[in-house]
């Protein structure tokens, strides 16, 4: 049996959705909120991980201005797109892709 089939009563007991808690009774809603509480597994990060969760946070990862500038662009009707261009970088990548499957 695969898991998470609708004959599957630990997925009808442990669902989120409250109608699905109320089709099984309130005795089962408090049976699956009880486990929730419960955790399955402990978890440890290493400092490692921990410092570089702390070095990337120090970096933006979007420009914040180059989005503005572009849903601004977009909400004024003057962004266009330049289908050459797009063509032209898809073409690039797939011949990196293949040099490097090659190679």
């Amino acid at each position: 049996m695969k898991i998470g089939q609708p004959n599957d009563p630990s997925v009808a007991i442990t669902s989120n959705s409250p109608s699905t808690a109320a089709k099984v009774g309130p005795e089962a809603a408090n049976v699956a909120r009880n486990e929730r509480k419960a955790p399955s597994a402990s978890v440890t990060v290493s400092a490692l991980a921990r410092g570089l969760d702390k070095a990337g946070s120090a970096e933006a990862d979007v420009d914040v201005d180059k989005v503005n500038a572009m849903k601004q662009a977009i909400a004024d009707k003057t962004y266009s797109v330049n289908p050459g261009a797009i063509a032209d970088k898809l073409l690039a990548n797939a011949r990196e892709m293949l040099q490097r499957t090659s190679s």
